[in-house]
C-alpha cells in the first residue's frame, strides 16, 4: 500500500487511534474500484473480505421471497464484513455500490491478525457487530412473524372461501327454490281440500325420513331407478322429470312410493304435488348446506380468536390441546394430504403460559413438519406428562435433517430453504419463547424416516424450574 492511501486509510474513524508501531496491521489491505450499480459481495457468497468505504456508497440489500429490501448504506468511515467473518457464515445480503466507491479491503487472515494486534480496532468492530446483529435479528424477527402473519391469512382466506362460496351458492338457490314452492302451493290450493294437504304434508315427513336415512345405492341401481322414475314422472306430466329423478332417487324414493303418495290426490295434481314436494326436499338440503358452511365459517372464526388469544391476558391457564388443536386448524391448508395422528394424554392439567407465544411455537414446528413431509406422509403430535414437565412432542415421517447441519439448526439466521424464503429465526424464535419465556427446554432427534422435536414445558408456569420440587 503506498504512503498516500495508507494515509488515507489511517484516516477512518476505525483506524485513527493507531499508534504508528500498529500500522502493520493494516498495510496489508488493498483499495478497490466499485463503479454504480456493481456487486461488491452477492447474498449466500463466501466470508473472505472485510471492508471499509474510502469513497462513495455501499447499499446492503437483503432478499425476501424474490423482494429487495435495503437493510442499510455504508458511507465513507464504515465498515462491513465482520459478522459473516466472525460467526464464519455467508453473507447474508447483497453489497452493491450505489455510486461510484472506494473501499479498503483486508482478507480473512489478516482480519483476524489485526484483531489481535489492534485493540481498539477489534473492541469498536466488537460493538459495532453486536449492534448490528441485534438489529439485523430484530427485524428478521418482525419479519418472520409478518410473513407467518401473511401465510396465516392467505390460508385462511382459502380456507373461509370454500365455506362462504357453498353458503352463498345455496342461498340463491334457496331463494329460487322458495319461490317455486310457492308457485306450486297456488297451483295446488285450487285443486286440494284440508284433508289432501294432510296427505300432501304426511307425504313431505315420509320423504325426508327416507332421505335422512338413505343408503347409498350401487351405480347400476340408482341408474335403473332413475330411468324407472323419469319415465313415471313423465307419464303424469311432470315437467323434466328426468331432471328431478336423480334428486328424488338419492333421497330413497322410487315408483311404488310415489304411486302410493299420488294415489291419495285428486286426479291432475300429480305436476304440482310432485314439483312441490321436490321444492320442499331440495329447501331442506339447501338449509342443511348453509348450516354446514356457516358453521365451518364459525369454526374457523373461533380458532383464530383463540390462536391469537384476542382479548385474553398475555399469562393466564392454557390448554395445550385447544392451542394445538386451534394450530392445526389455522395451518388446514397446508394439512391436504398429510396425516395427523394424534396420541395426547387427556388428562393434561393446564399451565401458566403465554398462550399465544406457545401457538407461535405449534407454528414453526408443525409447519417445518409439514416441509419436511413435501405434501404426503404422517405427522404425529403426541403429549404427556414427565415428571414437573408438560411435553408437546411434533414428530414426522420424512426425510430427516441430515447429520452435518443437525448443530447449527438453532443458531440465528441458519436456513436450509431456498434463499430469500427463509430468515432462519423460526426455531430461533421456539427456542427462545419455550426457553427464556416459560423456563423450557426444546430438544430433537432425527433420523431418515423419524424426526421428533420434544417441547418440555414447566407445569408450575415460566417462574419455576424444572428441577425444583
Amino acid at each position: 500500500m503506498d504512503q498516500e492511501t495508507l494515509a488515507a486509510v489511517r484516516k477512518l474513524p476505525l483506524f485513527s487511534g493507531l499508534a504508528d508501531d500498529q500500522l502493520d496491521c493494516i498495510t496489508p489491505g488493498e483499495v478497490l474500484l466499485l463503479e454504480s450499480g456493481q456487486v461488491l459481495l452477492a447474498e449466500g457468497a463466501p466470508a473472505e473480505s472485510f471492508f471499509v468505504t474510502l469513497e462513495g456508497e455501499i447499499s446492503v440489500i437483503k432478499t425476501y421471497d424474490r423482494q429487495e429490501v435495503v437493510l442499510g448504506t455504508s458511507k465513507p468511515g464504515m465498515f462491513m464484513g465482520e459478522i459473516s467473518l466472525l460467526l464464519e457464515t455467508k453473507w447474508e445480503a447483497t453489497a452493491r455500490a450505489s455510486k461510484r466507491s472506494r473501499l479498503f479491503r483486508l482478507g480473512k487472515e489478516d482480519f483476524w491478525r489485526m484483531l489481535s494486534i489492534c485493540h481498539s480496532v477489534a473492541r469498536e468492530i466488537f460493538q459495532t457487530a453486536a449492534s448490528r446483529v441485534r438489529n439485523l435479528e430484530g427485524y428478521s424477527q418482525q419479519r418472520e412473524k409478518l410473513i407467518s402473519l401473511g401465510t396465516m391469512a392467505a390460508g385462511l382466506a382459502h380456507e373461509l372461501n370454500n365455506p362462504a362460496a357453498a353458503a352463498r351458492r345455496a342461498s340463491t338457490h334457496l331463494q329460487e327454490n322458495v319461490t317455486q314452492a310457492q308457485r306450486f302451493v297456488c297451483s295446488l290450493s285450487k285443486k286440494l281440500t284440508p284433508s289432501h294437504w294432510k296427505q300432501l304434508a304426511d307425504g313431505l315427513q315420509g320423504a325426508l325420513s327416507l332421505s335422512a336415512n338413505a343408503a347409498p345405492l350401487a351405480s347400476v341401481t340408482r341408474s335403473d331407478r332413475e330411468e324407472a322414475l323419469a319415465t313415471w314422472l313423465e307419464r303424469h306430466e311432470v315437467a323434466e322429470g328426468w331432471k328431478v329423478a336423480p334428486a328424488l332417487v338419492n333421497a330413497g324414493l322410487d315408483t311404488a312410493w310415489f304411486e302410493a303418495f299420488i294415489g291419495k290426490l285428486p286426479a291432475g295434481s300429480a305436476p304440482d304435488a310432485v314439483g312441490w314436494l321436490e321444492s320442499n326436499l331440495t329447501l331442506k338440503s339447501l338449509t342443511g348446506e348453509l348450516q354446514q358452511s356457516t358453521a365451518r365459517i364459525s369454526e374457523l372464526v373461533r380458532a383464530v380468536k383463540a390462536y391469537s388469544y384476542m382479548d385474553q391476558p398475555a399469562m393466564q391457564p392454557v390448554d395445550i390441546h385447544e392451542g394445538i388443536e386451534n394450530t392445526l386448524t389455522v395451518l388446514g391448508h397446508k394439512l391436504k394430504g398429510i396425516t395427523v395422528a394424534r396420541a395426547f394424554d387427556r388428562t393434561l392439567p393446564r399451565i401458566i403460559a403465554h398462550g399465544g407465544e406457545l401457538n407461535q411455537v405449534w407454528t414453526n414446528l408443525i409447519d417445518n413438519a409439514v416441509g419436511a413431509l413435501n405434501g404426503s406422509g404422517t405427522m404425529t403430535i403426541t403429549t404427556l406428562v414427565d415428571g414437573n414437565q408438560v411435553v408437546v412432542e411434533i414428530a414426522d415421517n420424512g426425510t430427516g435433517i441430515p447429520p452435518e447441519i443437525r448443530s447449527r439448526i438453532f443458531e440465528p439466521f441458519f436456513t436450509t430453504k431456498v434463499v430469500g424464503t427463509g430468515t432462519g429465526l423460526g426455531l430461533v424464535i421456539c427456542q427462545r419463547i419455550v426457553a427464556d419465556r416459560h423456563g423450557g427446554e426444546i430438544e430433537f432427534e432425527s433420523k431418515p424416516g423419524d424426526t421428533r422435536f420434544k417441547v418440555r414445558l414447566p407445569l408450575r408456569g415460566p417462574n419455576h424450574s424444572r428441577n425444583e420440587p
